[in-house]
């Protein structure tokens, strides 16, 4: 179990530093980066797409969900932060769990 809230706490760290870095990539104006950024969260976003619409019509109260562009772009978003979120969190915990 305190290995599970360790791995959760990493997460949460790298979500905040990846959120931050997102913040200072549209600051800086780098929007083809962010655009590239987003892009990596598609293929999974398209594959989480083809769930049953009942699931994604109870989940977001929108009649034909799948084909909304707010819930396409909504997840990509969000998968393409938690995959860039991955490999930092894998960093902090092996540098400050190590056995």
């Amino acid at each position: 179990m305190l290995t599970l809230i360790r791995l959760f706490a990493c997460y949460v760290l790298a979500l905040v530093l990846t959120l931050l870095l997102l913040g200072i990539l549209m600051f800086a104006q780098q929007f083809s980066i962010i655009d590239g950024w987003l892009r990596s969260g598609q293929p999974l976003a398209q594959l989480l797409l083809l769930l049953p619409a009942p699931f994604w019509q109870a989940l977001t109260g929108v009649p034909d969900a799948t084909a909304h562009p707010a819930l396409r772009s909504f997840l990509a978003f969000a998968i393409a932060l938690l995959q860039a979120a991955t490999l930092p969190m894998l960093g902090f915990y092996r540098y400050w769990y190590r056995a």
